[in-house]
């Protein structure tokens, strides 16, 4: 199978979704298949002139065997050409869609909205990263339910947390430093705990969205809590496994995750955890593995992670039954063998056929 993934330049992103469309593209390739990344310039996803016309040229440039596969943050880009990719059997791989995106004023989420109501149904095939986010591209986008193959994430063995050892709660947040994923609000409810020992490690690109990330900055200042936060910028290898190996708990107030795969990380290390119930964040979490709070309620969250922060005995309790949780997770390799199947059915082969005859 010969494979061409079209996704926003850079794609040596860190965190994110990059780090599905990587695995996937890693694992097809390992196991004989053919797999081109089309990297796309320009802006993203609300697209401009120049990445327009790099969708237009890097689509005339397929190769005629290839199948093209269009990660969701590249996907208004191709606004207009509803019918070529429909021609070309091509699939959407959509981690969610990006007029869900927090950050955006209701003018610029409503035109990717509309983008994306009239792209999805003209995909052969969406692959979605969650079940939630495939409920809401048949019941918010007009996708047709039999066009949506779910292919959540994978995780790899790891060993578990043993936790910081110490008298301060070492708390982990790892993902985009961008405004989805409410660093603000988990800054401003930890801010309301003064009477409690903790510190929270804050891992991602602070190059994505820098005004976000400077706006962090100066919020750690105003709220007095810059000696407890620190931004480790993008952290890989063995110095994020000290990260992980030395957390006491994992906390992530997004606003909206397609799946939510550091908190599926976390559960795989046996790390209590406080999120949120935005998307599908929460669906990975038990009832006993942490705390799940409403999107932006600060005071729900800071009652919630008193109570995790203050007792010891809660933390293992919860780390107990997370480990539990993480290991009945799925590995990669069994989700790219999934990924693959969806590429290569027989419903798919006949549909680029046909479109092709």
């Amino acid at each position: 199978m010969h494979v061409s993934l079209i996704v926003p330049a850079p794609f040596d992103q860190v965190s994110g979704g990059y780090a599905y469309d990587r695995r996937m593209v890693e694992g097809l390739r390992a196991g004989a298949h053919t797999v081109a990344v089309v990297e796309l310039t320009g802006r993203f996803p609300l697209s401009d002139d120049d990445s327009r016309d790099a969708a237009c040229t890097a689509w005339d440039r397929l190769a005629d065997d290839t199948r093209p596969v269009i990660d969701s943050l590249a996907l208004p880009a191709f606004s207009g050409m509803e019918d070529a990719l429909w021609a070309r059997g091509a699939v959407g791989l959509i981690h969610h869609p990006t007029s869900l995106e927090t950050g955006f004023n209701e003018p610029e989420r409503g035109t990717l909205h509309r983008i994306e109501r009239r792209l999805y149904p003209r995909l052969t095939r969406i692959i979605a990263t969650s079940e939630s986010t495939a409920e809401r591209l048949a019941a918010e986008f007009g996708v047709d339910h039999g066009h949506i193959s779910v292919v959540v994430p994978g995780t790899e063995d790891a060993p578990r947390s043993v936790g910081s050892g110490g008298p301060v709660v070492e708390i982990l947040s790892l993902g985009s430093v961008v405004p989805r994923k409410g660093y603000d609000v988990l800054m401003r409810s930890l801010a309301r705990l003064p009477d409690l020992r903790w510190h929270l490690t804050i891992v991602g690109s602070l190059r994505q969205e820098p005004a976000y990330a400077d706006h962090l900055v100066r919020l750690a200042n105003e709220l007095q809590i810059t000696p407890q936060v620190r931004f480790a910028g993008e952290v890989t290898g063995e110095p994020l496994e000290a990260l992980w190996r030395g957390a006491d708990l994992f906390a992530l107030a997004t606003w909206f995750e397609g799946y939510g795969m550091a908190i599926a990380e976390a559960l795989r290390r046996g790390l209590p955890v406080a999120v949120t119930s935005g998307g599908a964040a929460a669906a990975l979490v038990g009832p006993e593995a942490g705390v799940v709070c409403e999107p932006g309620d600060q005071v729900q969250l800071t009652k919630a992670l008193r109570r995790v922060i203050f007792s010891a005995s809660l933390r293992q309790e919860m780390g107990e039954e997370a480990w539990k949780i993480g290991q009945t997770l799925p590995r990669w390799e069994t989700q790219v063998r999934a990924f693959a199947d969806v590429l290569t059915s027989p419903a798919n082969r006949e549909t680029l056929a046909r479109n092709h005859a």
